[in-house]
């Protein structure tokens, strides 16, 4: 297992494999992202399959821009608003996408609260042609191998 929760490494390495990973969020402290307004806390990722859970929140006005979801994406509303061209999402409601869809999000009047789930990290396109991460390193060299594992999985 290569599943993690970042800033909890050293504390779940005392833990037995099987063991359950209980997370006090409150306690993990939010991260500046390369997107102005964007602070995230990760709770889980798993390098080898893609999977990433986080907690991000974006204030009023912030823009996360042009992106892939290459594979479905949840989003749980914690409060606030996220908004995209197709309609915007309130506290207490969810939605999901299929993969392959594409599209920018901004946060609502009340900035947002939101629980992501992705079976795979989003593709963001740059202004320059290259095809990133979140966190701004290239998508194809980091996560291609992982996303060619699960599409091959699906067809075993």
């Amino acid at each position: 297992m290569d599943a993690f929760t970042p800033a909890l490494t050293e504390d779940h390495k005392k833990l037995p494999p099987m063991a359950s990973r209980f997370i006090q969020a409150n306690s993990i402290p939010w991260e500046s992202t390369r997107y102005e307004g964007i602070q995230t806390k990760t709770l889980l990722v798993e390098p080898s399959s893609g999977l990433l859970t986080l907690l991000m929140k974006m204030e009023q006005g912030a823009v996360l821009p042009d992106h892939e979801h290459v594979q479905i994406e949840q989003t749980w509303i914690l409060n606030g608003s996220l908004v995209c061209d197709e309609g915007s999402c309130h506290a207490g409601e969810f939605v999901w996408r299929p993969a392959g869809s594409r599209h920018k999000a901004w946060a609502g009047p009340e900035g947002v609260t939101l629980l992501g789930m992705f079976l795979m990290p989003n593709k963001f396109f740059e202004a320059n042609g290259s095809e990133v991460d979140f966190l701004g390193e290239d998508w194809n060299k980091k996560w291609a191998a992982a996303n060619e594992r699960k599409l091959n999985t699906l067809f075993d």
